[in-house]
């Protein structure tokens, strides 16, 4: 073992405990490149995932296919609303629709990060410093009300979430593919919650709001959830390698270059607005062409058209933005003006009607 580590981990516990693999952009899983599926297995194996979820997540059909957006994607998703509306059940089954490493982290005022990314701990027989792997060494994550943990212990997720890597000690240690965060958070007008910063929520790809269910899904969940809750009927329907096959699929998704100069045009325009102090990052339109790419796989093609940047810009641009103080007075929201940037925008006529090879 090099002899400048400041720790030792057991490599065999790490393969056991969470697949060590390469960062996402060297295209690999677990030692192989993932294969690409056809349309038709793609299909198959995003319609079982999301026939899983709908069947615990009453009335919230748009809401389950933007979280497998989202992990389709590679990025992570901020479910944000008032307690009781599902967001925790939403996370727990879209991770139970996966045969894979699944933790939970409930964020309270007096987690360390230490709690979440593990601490090296001195072993006395051995006269070494050991590596104690946290409850982020998964393949999803769920943590539960995020934001009522600390601004330090919050930011013990900034490293893991970007470059999917725990640094301890000096020392970097790959998390598993895939990974994926899956956030839940109050309004942070509830007593105890702390805001996250505008770099955390920058790492969320998507936010997403429950809301409450209508009549007829919530009469439904009173005579279904009484007895025994529908997520312990749930059990994985795809195994890790089919994620990592269909999130290979979603990267072979094709952008033509009108496409890509329209995303760029929506982040500048909200960078260009008056009302607003914060526009959209390059980090944000990068996320914003993954999660087009995905929304367009799920619905059956393999080119992107505007359509699908326009379907997710509200939920991926929406929290990475800041009103300034006119327009939050004058009751504007983040979302209102994602919308009425977008409906300013001109799209051209053969955008995303490029093919390659065309």
């Amino acid at each position: 073992m090099d002899s400048k580590r400041h720790g030792t981990v057991d490599e065999q516990l790490v393969r056991d405990e969470a697949v060590v693999a390469l960062p996402p952009e060297r295209e690999s899983f677990n030692g192989h490149k993932p294969t690409v599926m056809d349309p038709e297995q793609f299909h198959a194996a995003s319609e079982k995932i999301l026939a899983a979820i709908n069947k615990v997540i009453d009335g919230k059909a748009e809401a389950a296919k933007l979280a497998l957006t989202v992990l389709l994607a590679q990025g992570h998703l901020l479910v944000e609303d008032v307690p009781g509306v599902g967001k925790t059940l939403l996370a727990k089954t879209l991770a139970r629709t996966i045969d894979c490493r699944v933790s939970r982290i409930q964020f309270t005022p007096d987690l360390l990060p230490s709690d979440v990314t593990g601490v090296s701990i001195y072993n006395q027989s051995s006269r070494q410093f050991e590596f104690r792997m946290g409850a982020v060494f998964a393949n999803i994550v769920i943590g539960d009300e995020i934001n009522r943990a600390s601004a330090k212990t919050q930011s013990a997720l900034l490293e893991c979430m970007e470059e999917h890597q725990v640094t301890v000690d000096g020392h970097s240690y790959q998390l598993g593919e895939p990974f994926m965060v899956v956030a839940t958070q109050n309004p942070i007008e509830m007593e105890g919650t702390y805001p996250l910063p505008e770099a955390q929520r920058d790492r969320f790809m998507a936010r997403i709001s429950m809301g409450y269910p209508d009549k007829l899904s919530e009469i439904e969940m009173l005579e279904t959830h009484q007895a025994v809750s529908p997520l312990a009927k749930v059990t994985p329907v795809v195994t890790s390698a089919d994620v990592a096959a269909m999130i290979a699929t979603v990267q072979q998704v094709y952008v033509s270059q009108s496409v890509k100069e329209y995303t760029v045009a929506l982040g500048r325009a909200t960078r260009d607005s008056a009302r607003l102090r914060l526009g959209a990052s390059p980090r944000s339109l990068l996320q914003l062409l993954r999660a087009a790419k995905a929304t367009a796989a799920l619905d059956g093609r393999d080119f992107v058209l505007p359509d699908d940047v326009i379907s997710v810009a509200e939920s991926v641009l929406a929290h990475r933005i800041i009103l300034d103080r006119k327009a939050a007075s004058s009751g504007d929201t983040p979302q209102s003006i994602i919308r009425a940037i977008l409906a300013s925008l001109p799209v051209s006529q053969d955008a995303g009607a490029e093919r390659r090879g065309a």
